[in-house]
């Protein structure tokens, strides 16, 4: 799997997710902080990148363009350090790797996970 980074999510996770082996960049890495949601959502699609965000937005961009990919996290978390996200995330790669795979928002919350499979 390969992962895109938006902005509220930390250069640590993409460090941890490059040391298990996956494809992850972050999109200060590749001097795109300010590329607009729409665009982001375009780079991880042709990309094949399941997208890391904190943005609620993505959601919504992906039901109003029915698309089946990119495959979006959303990290709605209390504390939203890299430790907490990193945890929350091998818990959904433990999991969920066949609905991101196949396209799916997948929303985190401290309790529990939401999956919905794409197109909404």
């Amino acid at each position: 799997m390969k992962f895109l980074a938006d902005m509220g999510i930390s250069p640590r996770t993409v460090n941890w997710l490059k040391s298990l082996g996956y494809d992850a960049v972050h999109l200060v890495d590749e001097g795109l902080e300010r590329l607009p949601d729409d665009e982001i959502l375009i780079k991880a699609q042709i990309e094949g990148r399941i997208l890391l965000t904190v943005d609620l937005d993505f959601g919504y961009l992906l039901a109003v363009s029915k698309a089946a990919l990119p495959s979006v996290i959303i990290f709605r978390l209390g504390n939203e350090s890299y430790e907490i996200i990193n945890a929350r995330l091998t818990e959904i790669l433990n999991r969920f790797e066949s609905d991101l795979i196949s396209g799916a928002i997948i929303s985190v919350s401290d309790r529990n996970f939401r999956v919905r499979q794409l197109p909404i």
